[in-house]
């Protein structure tokens, strides 16, 4: 049996592209290359944190959560009689959550925490199906006064919370 490009479709190809075999790989390669970018950060130890403990440590819980959803996916019941794992359908999502975070992280400085979790909000709102406003609404409030608690008033960072102009 092939696929559409001809590829042959053995058991084990049709297990290794299942939605959550590919998920988990795509959360190791990026722990991986988390863990590649912060390995020259000094760690420090729990008491007395360096600037590369978080990141660190947060890539080796990603890792092993995609390791988990990879193996999950690889050994989970129907995987090799899945004919087309994933859709055309799941690129419009993939893309806006991704043009959502790069916008937020290139506008953060610019214009400030509340409107860049703003905009953060509205185009993630574009790739989910069925998300009302008033809920996407309550979303962005949400995680504007979040952000705010968290980071400026428990954390005391410099992030401007509203445009600099």
């Amino acid at each position: 049996m092939t696929d559409s490009s001809g590829f042959p479709m053995t058991r084990p190809w049709r297990r290794l592209i299942h939605r959550d075999v590919l998920a988990g790989l795509l959360f190791v390669a990026i722990a991986g290359f988390g863990l590649w970018l912060s390995q020259d950060y000094p760690i420090g130890t729990a008491r007395r944190m360096g600037t590369g403990y978080m990141p660190r440590l947060l890539c080796w819980i990603l890792l092993g959560l995609g390791a988990v959803v990879a193996v999950r996916g690889f050994t989970a019941a129907g995987a090799e009689r899945s004919e087309a794992p994933i859709g055309r359908e799941a690129a419009r999502p993939v893309i806006l959550v991704f043009v959502a975070l790069v916008v937020f992280g290139l506008s953060l400085e610019r214009l400030g925490l509340v409107v860049s979790i703003l905009l953060l909000v509205a185009i993630g709102t574009l790739a989910g199906r069925g998300l009302r406003v008033a809920e996407a609404v309550l979303a962005a409030l949400f995680l504007v006064g979040l952000a705010w608690a968290v980071f400026i008033a428990g954390l005391g960072l410099t992030i401007p919370v509203w445009p600099v102009w």
